[in-house]
C-alpha cells in the first residue's frame, strides 16, 4: 500500500509542474523556430535538392547509356551471330563442293589409271606376241637349218655318198621342207619310202 501511496504523490507533484508550463511556446521562441526552418528549407532548396536532382539525372542517364549500351552489343551479338550462322552454311556448302570435287577428281584419275593399265597392258601384250613371234621365226629358221642338216647326213649315209655340198643341200632341203608343208609328203610315209 505504501508503494500506492507513493505513485500518488508523484502524479499529484506532476500535475503541479503542469499549470507552470504552458503548452504554447513562447512568441520568440516560435518566431526564431520558424526563421530556422525557413532558412533551412532554403539551404535544402538551393544546395541539397539541385545535387540530389543532379545525382539522379546522372544515374538515369547512367541507366539509360547502360541500357542504349545493352541494346547495341546485343544488336552486335546477334548481328555477329547471323554473320557466323552465314559463314558456317557458306562453309558447309563450300565443303561439300569439295568433297564433290574431290570425288570427281578420284572418278577421273580412276578413270584415267584404268585407261593407262589398260593401254599399257595392250602394249606389254603386243610386245610379247612380237617377242613371240621373233622368236617363233628364229626357232623354224633354226629347226629348218637343223632339220636340214640332219635330213643331208641321213641321205648322205642311205645314199653313201657326200651331200653336204650347200647349194645342193639347201635345195633339196627347201624343197623337202616346201613339200612336207603343202602336205604333198606324209612324214609317216617318208620313213617307208626310204
Amino acid at each position: 500500500m505504501q508503494l500506492f501511496a507513493s505513485a500518488t504523490t508523484v502524479v499529484q507533484a506532476a500535475s503541479g509542474e503542469a499549470e507552470k508550463l504552458p503548452i504554447l511556446p513562447h512568441f520568440g521562441e516560435l518566431i526564431f523556430g520558424l526563421i530556422a526552418i525557413a532558412i533551412l528549407y532554403v539551404i535544402v532548396q538551393k544546395k541539397v535538392v539541385p545535387n540530389l536532382e543532379k545525382a539522379y539525372a546522372d544515374r538515369t542517364a547512367a541507366i539509360e547509356g547502360g541500357m542504349h549500351k545493352a541494346e547495341e552489343a546485343q544488336a552486335q551479338a546477334q548481328a555477329a551471330l547471323e554473320q557466323y550462322q552465314a559463314q558456317l552454311v557458306e562453309a558447309r556448302s563450300e565443303a561439300a563442293r569439295i568433297r564433290e570435287d574431290a570425288k570427281a577428281q578420284g572418278a577421273q584419275i580412276i578413270a584415267e589409271m584404268r585407261e593407262h593399265a589398260v593401254s599399257e597392258a595392250s602394249r606389254i601384250t603386243e610386245t610379247a606376241h612380237k617377242q613371240i613371234e621373233a622368236e617363233r621365226q628364229q626357232a623354224v629358221v633354226s629347226l629348218r637349218s637343223e632339220v636340214g642338216r640332219l635330213s643331208t647326213d641321213l641321205a648322205s649315209r642311205i645314199v653313201g655318198e657326200s651331200l653336204h655340198e650347200e647349194t645342193r643341200q639347201k635345195g633339196i632341203v627347201d624343197r623337202f621342207l616346201a613339200e612336207l608343208e603343202a602336205g604333198e609328203i606324209q612324214p609317216e610315209k617318208v620313213g617307208e619310202d626310204a
